[in-house]
């Protein structure tokens, strides 16, 4: 079992900066892929951006540029750097892993509870 918990969100302006962090414990291997998936309301969890063991990174086209995942693996934390935030990022982010992709979409083995994130305009 690996039990992740997720941290740092929040009601932010639009154009502001959040980062949420993953603390994850038990079970966990640094060959990992760490992800961030988010879902907001009315609408499917979708694929925000996962950082490889290798220290590649793959993000989904609506958040290039303005996301950034970082791990630090002596603490088994991943981070999730949000700039530029706008009105449409609001959702309840997850942390997840191991991520991988499945054939025709993201997915992972286990989940945190999700922290809210709320971006006003």
């Amino acid at each position: 079992q690996v039990q992740l918990v997720e941290s740092g969100g929040g009601l932010v302006q639009a154009g502001g900066s959040l980062r949420l962090s993953c603390a994850a414990s038990g079970r966990t291997r640094s060959d990992y892929g760490m992800g961030w998936f988010r879902q907001a309301p009315g609408k499917e969890r979708e694929f925000v951006g996962i950082k490889w063991s290798t220290g590649s990174t793959n993000y989904a086209d609506p958040v290039k540029g303005r996301f950034t995942i970082s791990r630090d693996n002596a603490k088994n934390t991943v981070y999730l750097q949000m700039n530029g935030l706008k009105p449409e990022d609001t959702a309840v982010y997850y942390c997840a892993a191991p991520t991988y992709y499945s054939g025709s979409y993201w997915t992972a083995d286990y989940w945190g509870q999700g922290t809210q994130v709320t971006v006003s305009s």
